[in-house]
């Protein structure tokens, strides 16, 4: 293949985003940088007709300038997938059924059309069941529903994580203390929301010295960021309050690192967030992993450049 590439980002749409922070918008700009066309759809605009999987897409063209984004839409017009070279499925969470629902049509699309990441794997992947496969670089876990199992969990080791299954951002979280005495309202709340089992893990005290999120391209570490969670709060996500700090990997993080490269490249993961606390792994996203401007205001590092590096070279253009 040689020329420009013809990109169509699955996303949310540009006036949800946080454009200063948001991966996605690096992707694309610097897509866009490169001459290629970029094209943007949502979920809604997906669909799938007498065998053929189609969007009712728009291009678009970013702007940055003297650090003010912009974007503008141009006119939707239904387009088979087909013809285009790269689909970037950087639809946020929820994994729900509407998220699985659009794994399953992209994954029809013929294997001239790249899809990062793999929509079969990604659909396989949510990350805090993913990341069970590597269980033994993980603090305890437990997935259940069962009020009794996740209160013989809490019992032997006092001090827990509880979170939702299929949440993201930090939402949801909560750490319970040996004597909470919200233990209780804290299941009936999640249990009285949705069907889902529950993630409980160990509480790591390591969180107050910070959460790693590296990125990874083809199973490769681009780059890293601590995130450390504001006072009186046990979640270092960014869209919490956590704060962005620079930071350095490890022996143990490159371990860590080095254990699941090869599976996240078999399985055509090649774009993924990992979350490190301490000597722990507790998350793999694999569905629209963030972290990339952060990294970059720390760092000469520019993940977006290193992207689209491996995906012309992919592609032999």
């Amino acid at each position: 293949m040689t020329g420009n590439l013809k990109i169509a980002f699955l996303m949310d749409p540009f006036e949800k985003l946080d454009l200063k922070g948001d991966t996605t918008f690096a992707l694309a700009l610097e897509a866009q940088e490169r001459k290629h066309e970029i094209s943007f759809f949502t979920p809604d605009d997906l669909f799938l007709k007498s065998g053929q999987i189609f969007a009712n897409i728009c291009k678009i063209e970013l702007s940055s300038d003297n650090e003010t984004l912009d974007y503008e839409y141009y006119d939707k017009i239904i387009q088979p997938l087909k013809h285009y070279d790269v689909i970037m499925m950087r639809q946020d969470p929820p994994f729900d059924m509407s998220y699985i629902t659009a794994t399953h049509i992209l994954e029809k699309l013929s294997d001239s059309v790249l899809i990062v990441n793999n929509p079969h794997e990604v659909r396989n992947a949510p990350e805090k069941i993913f990341v069970t496969n590597f269980s033994h670089l993980m603090p305890k876990t437990l997935i259940s529903r069962d009020p009794k199992i996740i209160k013989s969990f809490r019992d032997e080791y006092n001090d827990i994580i509880i979170k939702p299954l299929y949440g993201n951002g930090g939402q949801g979280v909560f750490h319970v203390l040996p004597n909470d005495e919200n233990f209780n309202s804290i299941l009936e709340m999640f249990f009285a929301q949705n069907k889902q089992p529950l993630m409980i893990q160990e509480y790591l005290s390591d969180v107050r010295n910070g959460d790693k999120r590296v990125i990874l391209v083809n199973g490769e570490v681009v780059g890293a960021i601590n995130r450390i969670p504001r006072k009186g709060e046990s979640r270092s996500n960014m869209h919490v309050g956590g704060k962005p700090e620079k930071t350095t990997l490890t022996k143990r993080d490159k371990f860590i690192c080095n254990e699941i490269s090869q599976p996240l490249k078999d399985k055509e993961l090649y774009f993924v967030g990992i979350d490190i606390i301490g000597d722990f792994i507790t998350e793999i996203n694999v569905t629209s992993p963030t972290g990339i401007r952060e990294i970059r205001s720390y760092e000469t590092i520019a993940i977006e450049e290193i992207f689209w590096d491996f995906i012309e070279k992919k592609l032999n253009i």
